[in-house]
């Protein structure tokens, strides 16, 4: 069973960045399908305002997490800066105490960022929200036993994308795109997406440490 160092995290953090950024255009077009259209400016905003904080210092993986979240949560626009910054927090809080991350301490620090998520929005899986991405993605990790790490990662990523695409078929419960109803139906959530971006990356940077 890999793991990889939490104090080690940084070039993680920034793949994140990265896809984020690499995205912008894409999460703003699925968003502005059904919603505002800010989606991506607003998240490409906040991971790049983190990825400058964070260049020039050391930074473990969870202490990361943590800056991260507190940038999204205070300083970007739309309801998706205190969903996401929840969902980092509450992983920093879960992962803080540990030196090596593998695949059950992945699996508890994002089933921490998914519990504290549940506290603040009712979104369940089948409203059409991230959490019909991440809530799957967290499944995927706690059932990979008797396999290796990246094995796990690759496992979650299926999740993820799987979660994500299941959102076309479903009719929005929250958000500007719930006023839609049945037309919010055929079109991808963008929460959805942008979450299957960032566990996407967030695993691909993590397998690169293995």
């Amino acid at each position: 069973m890999e793991k990889f160092k939490n104090a080690e995290g940084k070039s993680i953090l920034l793949k994140m960045v990265k896809a984020i950024q690499d995205n912008k255009t894409y999460l703003g077009d699925v968003d502005g399908l059904i919603g505002g259209g800010d989606h991506g400016m607003n998240m490409n905003k906040g991971f790049t305002m983190f990825g400058d904080r964070i260049a020039e210092e050391e930074i473990s993986f969870c202490d990361g997490l943590n800056e991260l979240g507190t940038v999204l949560f205070n300083e970007i626009g739309g309801s998706m800066g205190p969903i996401y910054g929840t969902i980092f927090m509450e992983m920093a809080d879960a992962g803080e105490a540990y030196e090596e991350i593998g695949t059950t301490e992945l699996a508890e620090m994002l089933e921490a960022g998914l519990a504290g998520l549940c506290e603040i929005v009712e979104a369940k899986v089948g409203d059409k929200t991230l959490v019909d991405t991440l809530s799957p993605s967290v499944d995927a990790l706690k059932k990979a036993d008797g396999i290796s790490f990246q094995e796990a990662l690759e496992k979650m990523k299926e999740a993820a994308r799987e979660g994500r695409d299941s959102t076309k078929d479903m009719v929005a419960k929250f958000g500007r795109s719930s006023r839609l109803g049945e037309r919010s139906r055929g079109v991808l959530d963008a929460g959805a997406t942008s979450c299957c971006v960032i566990l996407e990356a967030m695993a691909d940077g993590i397998i690169e440490k293995l």
